[in-house]
């Protein structure tokens, strides 16, 4: 049966010579396992795997086969195209990192309208912003987690991570929005990246080594 609904990549993997799997978060039924033939030949995929970079917003309809791993999907195209993300090679990399952390991360394979719509208008709002986005992941992180099940900003153990002098600056992140600048210096911020990153490893199962976190580092 086909079905209409919104999705998300996280990750894609090259399957076989022409073909790939996709995992991709989708408005209508959690996290699911597509593959995609022939985006990867000369013919008529080609150019389709421009719609399948890191949290690219897609418009699908898929075949819904219960019990089985791996869906397909009939047709699929950009929902909102990104304007400045693919331009900018420092919010490129903060989406990259993101798609590491929520392909390592999520595992909801129920529809969840409220964790879509946050990844949907986050990444929006990513892609808005002309400047100020520096701490744009660690607020991402910091809002992800409560939908997870583990508010890190509820937590009295992960402020205990912080000296004293870093305390208000870590309590103004996480109190504020997207677009609010705060003006955090680069060791500090990579201070409570590490902090936050090995307070998901405690709260997601299998969490380990995230390689683009190195990149991001190297960037900011």
């Amino acid at each position: 049966m086909l079905h209409k609904t919104d999705g998300i990549v996280f990750k894609v993997f090259k399957y076989r010579d022409t073909s790939v799997i996709a995992k991709i978060f989708t408005s209508a039924f959690g996290l699911q396992t597509y593959i995609i033939n022939g985006v990867r030949s000369s013919g008529k995929g080609k150019g389709k795997m421009a719609l399948l970079q890191p949290l690219t917003l897609l418009d699908m309809v898929v075949y819904r086969k219960e019990n089985s791993e791996i869906q397909r999907i009939s047709e699929w195209r950009c929902a909102a195209s990104y304007h400045s993300i693919p331009l900018d090679i420092r919010k490129t990399t903060i989406t990259l990192f993101l798609s590491e952390v929520l392909y390592k991360s999520v595992r909801e394979e129920e529809a969840s309208e409220e964790l879509f719509s946050f990844l949907e208008h986050s990444m929006k709002i990513l892609d808005e912003m002309e400047g100020g986005f520096e701490n744009f992941h660690l607020q991402f992180l910091v809002k992800l987690s409560r939908l997870l099940g583990f508010g890190l900003d509820a937590s009295p153990h992960f402020m205990m991570s912080f000296q004293p002098e870093e305390e208000p600056w870590v309590r103004q992140l996480l109190a504020n929005s997207y677009t609010d600048h705060i003006r955090i210096g680069g060791s500090l911020r990579r201070v409570i990246l590490d902090h936050i990153i090995d307070f998901y490893r405690q709260h997601v199962e299998g969490l380990k080594e995230i390689k683009s976190v190195e990149v991001l580092r190297e960037v900011f």
